[in-house]
């Protein structure tokens, strides 16, 4: 199953070098995300093949236009194609109004257009299924920002199929031993349920920290993360302008990776100012080693594991 990440734009709030605003597709088994909506954002999508049709949840994280000024094109975009499955848009408020009034005038939507309003002080679950959750980050900008956090749910064990046959497991006792219960068979023998089974799948997790202040508090809510996205918009030599936008320079956003035990940390929303982005880098990796840089159109994958067995 899925897991992976692709980068739409890295771009700050000025396009530059060719680089395009925030923007990212996310796939979780068979979910398909889009995060931040950068204006370009479904020219990227169409760029690098990626499946526009089969969105149906789109987070942004604030109301900055880089972050949101793709989203009238690709829901024009959808209204033309004939989309009918409904779209779920999750913002801070005042999203809806400023896309109703763009695309009232000269589009009749052929799906309908959901909008999910939180609160950006908080942690709030977002949204739930059999597969996953999604919480906001409360972050620190210069409005109302949220970044969000992406886990999956834990898996049921896998029987051992081999079992199946040898023990004529009926299905209620299938579905018992996946869940974890042990077994006792008709004879009296008691099987313990590590004997039955494969470990179960650790759960994947991946943070998207949009634009924010250095907020070390942040750390908590995404301990042991296994993949995460955090706005490197300057460098330490700049960090007085980081403070005064309300930003945060790569050696920041690698100390919270480092505090949070995360497995990878990428990098992105790069200042316009800078036309190399290796001084970003190697200053990330300074004091994270597993940094990789943000770059448009790359695929980040979270590959499955099992937990180790342990008997009881």
């Amino acid at each position: 199953m899925e897991f992976a990440l692709t980068i739409l734009g890295v771009s700050g709030a000025l396009p530059a070098f060719g680089r395009f605003p925030t923007s990212q597709f996310l796939q979780i088994q068979n979910h398909y995300f889009l995060i931040d909506c950068g204006e370009g954002a479904q020219m990227r999508l169409a760029d690098f093949g990626l499946p526009r049709s089969r969105i149906n949840h789109i987070f942004i994280s604030h109301l900055h236009g880089d972050h949101f000024f793709g989203l009238p094109g690709l829901l024009f975009s959808y209204a033309l194609t004939g989309r009918t499955t409904p779209l779920h848009v999750y913002s801070p408020e005042g999203l809806q109004p400023m896309i109703r009034a763009l695309l009232l005038p000269g589009a009749q939507l052929s799906f309908p257009l959901h909008f999910h309003t939180f609160q950006t002080d908080k942690n709030t679950l977002l949204l739930e299924n059999e597969q996953l959750t999604v919480h906001t980050i409360p972050l620190r900008h210069q409005v109302p920002t949220c970044g969000f956090l992406f886990r999956e749910k834990p898996f049921l064990k896998n029987i051992i199929k081999e079992k199946i046959t040898e023990l004529g497991l009926s299905i209620q006792q299938i579905k018992a031993v996946k869940k974890g219960s042990d077994l006792t068979l008709d004879n009296g023998q008691h099987l313990p349920n590590h004997s039955l089974t494969l470990p179960p799948f650790v759960p994947r997790s991946y943070a998207f920290i949009s634009d924010t202040l250095y907020h070390p508090p942040v750390v908590a809510q995404i301990k042991d993360v296994d993949m995460l996205y955090h706005e490197t918009t300057f460098c330490e030599a700049d960090l007085q302008h980081a403070i005064a936008t309300m930003h945060t320079t790569a050696r920041q956003a690698a100390t919270i990776a480092q505090k949070a035990g995360a497995g990878t940390l990428i990098t992105g929303h790069y200042s316009s100012r800078y036309k190399d982005l290796e001084v970003l880098l190697e200053e990330a990796r300074a004091v994270f080693a597993h940094t990789l840089p943000g770059r448009e159109g790359e695929t980040y994958r979270v590959e499955r594991r099992r937990r180790v067995h342990t008997s009881r």
